[in-house]
């Protein structure tokens, strides 16, 4: 089948490890089912596994993917949920220890066929585009449940979101928007901020900008250079829900003083449940969200998405769509 894979890493040149051509189909396994993808979105998480942050090299080659939508083998449409579980384990998988996600452990989803435990998979709605599905398993659900699981918002609050173009960044603002918060972005680029505000953001701000008023959370997925600013932006008591540093997670100064003194929450958040993957694309579909797409590809012309997310010249998501014809002969 087609699909593409990390063959080697490189931490300065991490697309001189991908290679889009073919790899062989899963093979069934007990408690496991085989989708048939249709489409597949890309994430900053796929670059990083080239880099060799995440995935293991004794692994390569290993299919990258988190994202993927397609037909199970009854026939059904469905969505896949990423985060793989240990065996045995039972609750909340984002909080066992153990746990993968698809394309760390396991081949992901950038391929015409992708195996996974049979409870890993949501019913896609028929009135959900296919390119659509293909963009809530990762981003949108981390986006999701920093929003509604850890920030412990109500409707009317305001949330700051640092960085504006990314998956997680357009996914937060765009479900902000539609759940009633008054969202705010921050960026270096002033071309996604004007980007953002089009797509639901209320106002947009350059990067370590002093805002007009002091927000009820923030969403944290940049690290150390936005730290400082995250924590002097909440009012009192609020909460900076974090699921990632892209800049480094070391930054220059902690500012536990103000955290402590300002009673504020630091939370951090992994990836989301089943439940919520379910709950989000009801979301979604019930509030005609429509997520940004930046870029739509097949899945042979893999290599010009991972290039554009590697520019970081992405606004959305990167959608590949999948024909089982692809690739063959």
């Amino acid at each position: 089948m087609l699909a593409a894979y990390a063959a080697r890493q490189s931490a300065d040149d991490p697309l001189s490890g991908l290679e889009v051509g073919q790899r062989p189909d899963p093979q069934p396994r007990e408690g496991w089912t085989t989708v048939t993808l249709r489409t597949a979105g890309l994430n900053h998480h796929d670059v990083w596994s080239l880099r060799g942050v995440g995935l293991a090299a004794d692994r390569l080659p290993m299919i990258l993917g988190c994202d993927g939508a397609g037909v199970d083998e009854e026939g059904n449409e469905v969505i896949v949920h990423a985060v793989v579980p240990s065996e045995g384990w039972r609750g909340d998988e984002t909080l066992d220890p153990r746990r993968t996600l698809l394309s760390e452990l396991h081949d992901g989803t950038l391929a015409q066929k992708v195996a996974v435990p049979t409870t890993n998979l949501v019913a896609k709605p028929a009135d959900l585009p296919w390119t659509h599905a293909a963009c809530l398993s990762t981003a949108w659900l981390t986006a999701y449940r920093m929003l509604f699981t850890n920030a412990g918002l109500t409707p009317g609050a305001t949330v700051l979101v640092q960085g504006a173009g990314g998956g997680v960044a357009t996914a937060l603002v765009q479900l902000g928007s539609a759940a009633g918060y008054r969202m705010w972005v921050t960026t270096r680029d002033e071309e996604k901020g004007r980007l953002a505000v089009g797509i639901g953001a209320d106002r947009a701000f350059a990067s370590g900008e002093r805002l007009p008023d002091r927000v009820d959370a923030v969403m944290e997925t940049v690290g150390a250079a936005t730290w400082s600013h995250s924590v002097n932006s909440l009012k009192p008591g609020g909460t900076i829900v974090i699921s990632g540093a892209t800049s480094g997670d070391a930054p220059s100064k902690a500012e536990l003083t103000k955290i402590f003194f300002k009673q504020l929450r630091v939370v951090g958040s992994t990836m989301g449940t089943r439940t919520e993957l379910e709950r989000l694309t009801q979301f979604v579909v019930q509030r005609k969200i429509e997520p940004v797409i930046d870029t739509t590809l097949p899945l042979s012309r893999a290599r010009e998405g991972f290039a554009r997310m590697a520019a970081g010249e992405v606004f959305g998501k990167v959608v590949f769509t999948i024909d089982a014809d692809e690739g063959s002969g």
